[in-house]
C-alpha cells in the first residue's frame, strides 16, 4: 500500500485540482515534505487521511488503496477475463465499457487511474479516445494502454503520439497486461 503521495495523486484521491493541494500544502493546511534538492512536494498517507477527515472529504479512495481501472473493449469475453484477473489481483477497482460512448461517459464520472483501451471499437477508434482524454487537463494523470490485433508500426506510433502510454498486441497474457499496468502506475509488485 502506498504510504507517500505526490500532489497530483493527493488531488486525485481528494477529487480536487492539483493547484488546490499545492495551495493547501504551501499555506501549511496540509503538511508534508519536499524532496531534497527539488521543488517536489510529498504528503504522507496518515497526514493526507487526517486532512481529508478534517475537511469532510470522503476517505474511501485512500482507504481502499486500490487503483481505478477502466477496461474498454467490445469483446465481452476478453473484458470479463481482464476484469476477473484485476479483481483477483486485489490492487485494482475495475469498471468496464463495451463501446467508446460508454467509455467517454465513464471516464468523466469514474476518473480512472488507467484505461485499457481496445483500438478498434464499433463506434469510435482508440486514437480519438486517446486524443479526447489528453485534451482534458483534469485527466492528465490517466495512463492509457491500447490493445489490438493490428500490427502496423506506424499505427502504433500514431496511437502513442495521440496519448497512449503503451501498446499491447492481442493475443496477450493477462499477467503481462497487469504487469504493464502496475509499472505505469508505480504500483508495488505483487507478493504472489
Amino acid at each position: 500500500m502506498k504510504t507517500v503521495f505526490t500532489t497530483g495523486e493527493a488531488a486525485k484521491i481528494c477529487k480536487v485540482s492539483q493547484q488546490t493541494i499545492i495551495r493547501c500544502f504551501d499555506s501549511g493546511q496540509l503538511k508534508g515534505f519536499r524532496v531534497p534538492g527539488s521543488r517536489f512536494r510529498r504528503i504522507p498517507r496518515d497526514i493526507l487521511y487526517r486532512f481529508m477527515k478534517e475537511n469532510g472529504i470522503p476517505t474511501d479512495a485512500l482507504e481502499s488503496g486500490r487503483r481505478k481501472a477502466l477496461v474498454v473493449d467490445d469483446d465481452v469475453e476478453l473484458v470479463e477475463l481482464i476484469r476477473d484477473a484485476l479483481e483477483a489481483d486485489g490492487r485494482f477497482e475495475v469498471r468496464v465499457a463495451n463501446n467508446g460512448f460508454d467509455a467517454g461517459m465513464m471516464v468523466k464520472e469514474y476518473r480512472p487511474d488507467i484505461i485499457v483501451l481496445d483500438v478498434m471499437l464499433p463506434d469510435i477508434n482508440g486514437k480519438e479516445v486517446c486524443q479526447r482524454v489528453r485534451n482534458d487537463p483534469a485527466l492528465d494523470d490517466v495512463r492509457i494502454i491500447c490493445i489490438s490485433g493490428m500490427v502496423e508500426a506506424d499505427k502504433i506510433d500514431d496511437l502513442k503520439k495521440s496519448g497512449a502510454n503503451e501498446f499491447l498486441q492481442k493475443p496477450f497474457e493477462v499477467e503481462t497486461l497487469v504487469d504493464r499496468m502496475c509499472r505505469l502506475l508505480d504500483v508495488e509488485p505483487s507478493d504472489n
